[in-house]
């Protein structure tokens, strides 16, 4: 018997590789590793997101209904439907729950915004499916005694991980799991989903291993290139009993980057043609464990991922209080160059004008770049330091602004240990 064997490319093992800007992505990755990147984003991979408003949606209203005819079969299922949903969403979102407000058909079909077919089966007389009903927010929320806003969540990175068959997936290809989020209305939810489509290099920067990360540094990056504030985790395992068997799933919520546990459930699918249904289901409930998490205070965006420096105003003010008054100069009177100003703190050796120069930084973990990273900031005369490339496992750039000459800087790297060359308006660093 004849042996098929394939030969793949090696994987690249935690080595992650995130960019300043999405739309620079194919070709810096490109440049960095060559063409094997390429291929691992090219085609057609990605979901795109449905688009959400505020309406109310109600799903999985099951109709089973005869009539004269096929049409008005079909046509009592869905004023049967309709009514079905309205009591539904009522228990869900009116006053105190209970039993639903009776409206006549007229009324109840102009709150009707759109009936969408799950699944149908048409007969001569008869008219059996599934269907979802989604009431105008405007013309509903008046019954339903809502006024107002409703708070939300912070803007949410949505990374859906996918485990089945002792494979990891989120972007890397199309999934049932990503189809599931991507096809969620999320305009009722309290929660402020970022839903990326997972093409181009979505693929490379949200993988299974991102779960894993904890450098602030390396999270900030990629939530600024989404808008969002923090990173919520929708997990999916699935097993199978069999091939075209009932399908165990078991859906776990987490949250932040610390891989926060935040609840977990199960729930099983029949068949293969049940595997949709669940995996939306499950997508509601998981929304339901976030929402309950964030009225309860626990979703709160992690105060590690701020990077702007937060100033003590006590601080600040024993600070000034330390320096004592300041003498004012006489009115009129120009300073003279070398000349101190009295009551002027004096000036730092070296200090001028500040400029800004290009740091190189061999970084082979995440863990590197933030040493990178302290070290630079951690030199006398650094007003700022931010990245402008990353490359785990290569070399990233930093941009610096120095009171100084390249000379300064260099010489404040060294004291630090570093090995520093020097070239043109630029420096590389490394351990």
């Amino acid at each position: 018997m004849a042996v098929l064997r394939l030969s793949f490319p090696p994987r690249l093992s935690r080595s992650w590789l995130t960019l300043g800007a999405a739309g620079a992505a194919t070709a810096a990755l490109a440049v960095l590793v060559g063409p094997q990147i390429v291929a691992q984003i090219a085609g057609d991979r990605g979901i795109a997101p449905i688009a959400s408003t505020g309406d109310f949606e109600v799903s999985g209203i099951a109709v089973n209904v005869q009539g004269t005819s096929a049409a008005d079969a079909r046509a009592k299922g869905w004023q049967e439907a309709e009514k079905l949903a309205w009591q539904k969403l009522w228990k869900t979102n009116g006053l105190g729950g209970g039993e639903a407000p009776a409206l006549d058909p007229a009324t109840l079909d102009g709150m009707v915004a759109a009936v969408v077919v799950e699944q149908e089966q048409i007969g001569p007389h008869r008219y059996i499916a599934r269907l979802g009903v989604t009431f105008d927010r405007a013309r509903t929320g008046g019954y339903l005694g809502m006024h107002g806003q409703v708070a939300r969540s912070a803007p949410l990175l949505i990374i859906p991980v996918l485990y089945e068959g002792g494979v990891a997936s989120v972007y890397e290809t199309r999934t049932p799991w990503q189809r599931a989020w991507a096809e969620f209305h999320t305009g009722e939810s309290a929660i402020d989903y970022v839903r990326p489509n997972g093409g181009g290099a979505d693929s490379l920067l949200l993988t299974e291993g991102q779960l894993t990360r904890r450098s602030r540094n390396w999270w900030r990056l990629v939530l600024d290139e989404f808008g969002a504030a923090d990173v919520i985790m929708p997990i999916a395992r699935l097993t199978r009993e069999f091939p075209g068997g009932p399908i165990h799933g078991t859906f776990t919520a987490r949250h932040g980057p610390d891989n926060r546990f935040i609840g977990q459930f199960e729930l099983t699918a029949p068949s293969d043609d049940q595997l949709p249904q669940m995996l939306a289901d499950a997508v509601h409930r998981l929304d339901a464990l976030y929402t309950q998490a964030l009225q309860q205070g626990a979703l709160a965006p992690d105060p590690s991922l701020n990077m702007a420096p937060q100033l003590d105003p006590k601080l600040i003010n024993q600070i000034l209080d330390s320096l004592g008054p300041v003498r004012q100069a006489t009115p009129g009177a120009a300073p003279v160059a070398g000349v101190p100003v009295p009551g002027a703190p004096a000036a730092a050796p070296g200090a001028g004008a500040p400029a800004t120069f290009t740091v190189q930084v061999a970084t082979a973990d995440g863990a590197a770049l933030d040493a990178g990273l302290a070290a630079v900031r951690g030199v006398a005369g650094v007003q700022g330091a931010a990245t402008t490339s990353v490359a785990i496992g290569g070399t990233s750039v930093l941009r610096v602004t120095f009171a100084g000459d390249l000379e300064g800087l260099a010489a404040g790297l060294r004291a630090q240990g570093w090995k520093v060359t020097q070239g043109a308006n630029a420096l590389s660093i490394r351990k």
